[in-house]
């Protein structure tokens, strides 16, 4: 029997929204009024091999006795009380409410196993909202955008710590959850080649017509003991290229491919020169917050194999720097050649995508990087960056807090972020900074003191 998670929150905080993300069709309707779900809907769930019965509620709000909003509300109780785990949805955006503490407070009192998840987080808008869940005591808020799509493979690691031995049904006969892996890049460079490679079989149709590929093809596999499931994903134009119907559809079953994913192999054709389309697709990917590793596709067909190299490198540096230090691996995918290296690759960056910096070393780093290289003045008044942390990986995400936090520049974000790479090791992912104000006192540094 699969377990069942209640979906509960205030009123249009996006429950519906993400019940129809989850379930993966839009069973749910979803208006920006509130009050839209009555009753309890019910559907099943596969989130990232995670399976398990989604029950979308209606807001949780007090109502007068015998009155239909009690009615609703009894209605979410039940699904709470019939429940292995609750996800209780807040607004990112909106902040903290009393509804939300009032709520919170009366769902703990259930004993039942709670994730609590920060909707609406895309963008840089939401990120303060989700700090302040903290104040829940719940710990963590998980940042997640239902109408994106964003933040599904930390929510399904939440979930899956909630579930306990509930949701191990799915992995029991698939011994570990398996390594979501997409293969994304213009249309014709040799995805579905590199696709066939990886498995040693033909599963995707290939041959010389560009768009060849649709839907985003899921397989399952073992590569030497880790289980992986590799999408295969149709090629990517640029946006005011796609106009028909169906090639827009597979764009968006390829964007929901990234967003799912957790490494993003990156295929470039390396008889062609690299140029911003390419990048275009790269800079998505890092976007999104994916581990990057490139595969430099009919390596056999080049002749100036240390020209082509070096001619890369460099056009790669020029247009996509928020990579820097991403893998490169030349490949043939249609003779099979450095398939091995790539998965190697692949494992790398999965490792470097999970990293966390100890947050002594860390502020070690800041303090030795302001030193070198001080904030600039802003009207005759020195900017300080007082203490950071590392809120999360996948990918390494950083709080730093400032005296003046909007008043940082971008480059000297920049010129922190490329610190934080060099230090600590971090080739190739995404970094990701957010800036905060800061107290007038370090937390840290009675701990440092210790």
């Amino acid at each position: 029997m699969m377990p069942r998670v209640a979906i509960v929150g205030r009123p249009n905080v996006g429950k519906s929204t993400l019940f129809n993300r989850l379930i993966g069709r839009r069973l749910a309707l979803v208006d920006d009024e509130p009050g839209v779900t009555r009753d309890r809907r019910e559907g099943e769930a596969n989130l990232g091999g995670l399976r398990f019965v989604a029950i979308d509620t209606a807001g949780l709000e007090d109502a007068p006795k015998g009155s239909l909003g009690q009615r609703m509300r009894r209605q979410t109780d039940k699904a709470v009380a019939e429940a292995d785990a609750v996800l209780f949805v807040i607004d990112a955006r909106s902040g903290l409410t009393p509804e939300d503490r009032h709520f919170a407070a009366a769902l703990r009192r259930t004993g039942r196993p709670i994730v609590l998840a920060a909707n609406k987080c895309e963008g840089r808008g939401g990120e303060a909202g989700r700090l302040d869940a903290f104040a829940l005591g719940m710990g963590e808020a998980i940042a997640i955008s239902a109408e994106h799509g964003e933040g599904l493979v930390d929510l399904h690691d939440a979930l899956r710590e909630a579930l306990g031995a509930k949701g191990r049904v799915e992995a029991e006969t698939e011994n570990a959850r398996a390594l979501q892996l997409a293969i994304v890049g213009r249309p014709n460079v040799g995805k579905s080649t590199l696709f066939n490679a990886i498995l040693g079989e033909e599963r995707s149709i290939v041959g010389p017509e560009a768009g060849l590929t649709r839907d985003a093809i899921a397989v399952r596999r073992n590569w030497s003991g880790r289980e992986i499931r590799l999408f295969d994903t149709a090629g990517l134009r640029k946006k005011a290229a796609v106009q028909a119907k169906l090639e827009k559809l597979s764009v968006a079953d390829t964007l929901r491919a990234i967003r799912f994913a957790e490494v993003v192999v990156c295929v470039v054709d390396a008889t062609q020169s690299f140029d911003k389309q390419d990048a275009a697709v790269i800079d998505l990917v890092a976007r999104e917050g994916r581990a990057v590793v490139i595969a430099l596709n009919k390596w056999d067909a080049v002749e100036d194999r240390k020209t082509a190299m070096r001619a890369f490198r460099e056009r790669l540096h020029h247009l996509a720097s928020q990579i820097e230090g991403v893998a490169i691996v030349p490949v043939s995918a249609a003779a099979g050649e450095g398939v091995e290296a790539l998965m190697k690759a692949v494992f790398a960056a999965e490792a470097v995508w999970n990293k966390r910096v100890p947050t002594a070393a860390l502020n070690r780093w800041l303090e030795a990087a302001t030193e070198a290289h001080p904030p600039p003045l802003v009207q005759g008044r020195r900017l300080r960056i007082r203490y950071a942390s590392q809120v999360k990986a996948r990918p390494p995400t950083f709080t730093l807090f400032a005296n003046q936090p909007g008043a940082l520049p971008d480059d000297y974000v920049r010129y922190l972020a490329n610190g934080l790479r060099q230090a600590f090791d971090l080739p190739g992912t995404p970094i990701r900074i957010a800036l905060r104000k800061s107290a007038k006192t370090n937390p840290y540094d009675s701990a440092r003191s210790r």
